[in-house]
């Protein structure tokens, strides 16, 4: 699907990805083979070749980063305010299929707060990008999932995104493609202020007409 999107000319310059997408290192080079920044997500597990004696977990990497590494940046709006972390970034020394000009990194994000068991929890990102790509950019894109997530979840809610029993891809593909054109005309709707719902209201009564409007 990302791949007959972007031949039909849609602008994408990010792809953001959980770690069910991002621990494929076949998707990260596709990505990059596309020239097409990600910042996806992956396990504490993901081997990443960090220096000429091989690779090493991108958990172990992460612990061992000095104190100074680490960079407390907010990552958008929550339901509480605003969503603080502390975020390091390392640059991969790996050479990029991407060709001259790309580089990699390896972000991570901690939590201010232990949890339940008095952990601070950590995630992980393996990212591709232009050299010279901010870390307060790469920061940005790994936030923008949240906002995504939301989406698929209010989508879930309100327009049945998840209530399918397919077996075949097209029938999956008409189910979600109807749910997110749903989902779209709701947000649109919302959006609308009150007074321009005052209005159309008013024009539609006004005007008599055999066309039922969906409102």
């Amino acid at each position: 699907m990302l791949a007959r999107t972007l031949d039909a000319g849609v602008p994408a310059r990010w792809v953001s990805a959980d770690e069910a997408y991002g621990g494929d290192s076949k998707f990260r080079r596709w990505l990059e083979r596309r020239r097409i920044g990600c910042v996806v997500a992956v396990s504490s597990s993901a081997p990443v070749v960090m220096s000429l004696a091989g690779s090493s977990r991108v958990g172990q990497i992460v612990a061992a980063a000095p104190p100074r590494a680490w960079k407390r940046r907010s990552c958008g709006d929550g339901a509480k305010g605003l969503r603080m972390f502390d975020w390091a970034v390392a640059t991969v020394p790996t050479v990029s299929e991407a060709g001259p000009g790309w580089g990699r990194w390896l972000l991570a994000r901690r939590s201010l707060a232990p949890n339940a068991k008095g952990e601070l929890e950590t995630a992980y990102y393996l990212c591709g990008a232009p050299i010279g790509t901010s870390d307060d950019e790469l920061i940005q894109v790994a936030s923008a999932r949240w906002a995504v997530e939301d989406c698929f979840q209010t989508a879930k809610t309100e327009v049945g995104l998840d209530q399918y029993q397919v077996r075949r891809f097209d029938a999956w593909y008409r189910h979600i493609t109807l749910a997110l054109l749903a989902h779209t005309y709701l947000a649109v709707t919302a959006a609308i202020s009150p007074k321009a719902l005052a209005a159309a209201s008013f024009h539609s009564h006004s005007a008599r007409s055999d066309v039922s409007w969906q409102t």
